[in-house]
């Protein structure tokens, strides 16, 4: 294969979607070794590479053609896809997969002693962000007209330093508000992890590798949550444990002995099982009882 017939994905270097991002790849079944100087990892089994970077690059090693794909933050994508519209009238990226980890909000804050009610209370006001496309397209919608402070950091000290009078930034538990002495006014914006990519086909070899991967994270994305549970149960009470297990289950029976007095009970619950619910299924007869987590699907 040549160099440009294997698919090269950006992810972040370091932060706090590196890890979830590459674990995801290895529950895909892709192994990587990693180069020399850490930017770049060969894919071993699959012709799919790394390239490790500043999050903030992957969109434009997208728009490139450096890089066909990239796990990202939706909020640094719908910036950059804003700031391709105002500068260049188009823009190629396009989200692929929500992740399902990472979430979180970008919001306006206000002081925390401030009634707040509406968007009308921002007129007039300096606010302070990185994200200056997605802060402006909000305002513009709403009819508010307020100054953007655009800053590449600390926007949560702009109110304190005198630079802004509110912050438009990214809030996942809320902590770094409080100790600001802010509170949480508008959601602009609910983020989280995506991979993204162009909406242009490659037309080449990376159209079916790019397929590939797609069907082996949805297996993978779509069982996150789902338990495997296994029990045991006298055929008699199988009417009972039935209608005792986890609303959304999928039973499979089998007899065990040859007399047919025992079922071997399997089911596909779409989410995680409570001691509660085992519990109960084991006031009406089910025993020997069995979780375990799903990794990939294949349908």
């Amino acid at each position: 294969m040549k160099t440009r017939d294997r698919l090269r994905i950006a992810v972040q270097k370091s932060g706090r979607l590196s890890e979830p991002s590459q674990n995801l790849l290895a529950q895909c079944g892709l192994s990587f070794r990693q180069s020399r100087d850490k930017l770049f990892c060969f894919g071993e089994n699959q012709p799919i590479d790394l390239l490790l970077v500043r999050d903030d690059d992957i969109p434009g090693l997208i728009d490139d053609g450096v890089c066909d794909l990239g796990f990202l933050g939706r909020n640094v994508l719908e910036e950059a896809r804003l700031d391709q519209l105002a500068c260049k009238g188009a823009s190629v990226l396009r989200e692929f997969r929500a992740l399902g980890c990472g979430g979180c909000r970008l919001s306006i804050a206000v002081p925390q002693e401030e009634q707040y009610t509406d968007a009308a209370q921002l007129g007039g006001r300096r606010i302070a962000t990185s994200y200056p496309r997605l802060l402006a397209r909000f305002l513009a919608d709403r009819g508010v007209d307020a100054g953007v402070v655009t800053l590449s950091g600390s926007v949560e000290i702009a109110p304190r330093l005198g630079t802004a009078d509110l912050i438009c930034d990214l809030v996942s538990s809320g902590a770094t508000l409080v100790a600001n002495q802010l509170k949480e006014a508008e959601i602009i914006l609910k983020s989280e992890a995506i991979l993204a990519g162009s909406t242009a086909a490659f037309g080449d070899e990376r159209d079916d590798i790019l397929a590939m991967l797609m069907r082996r994270l949805d297996g993978v994305l779509a069982v996150r949550d789902t338990r495997m549970l296994m029990l045991r149960t006298r055929r008699q009470d199988w009417p009972a444990v039935r209608d005792a297990l986890p609303l959304g289950s999928l039973p499979t029976l089998t007899l065990i002995d040859g007399e047919g007095i025992d079922v071997a009970v399997q089911a596909i619950v779409p989410r995680p099982i409570g001691w509660p619910e085992l519990e109960a299924m084991s006031r009406v007869g089910a025993r020997q009882m069995l979780v375990l987590p799903v990794e990939r699907m294949l349908a």
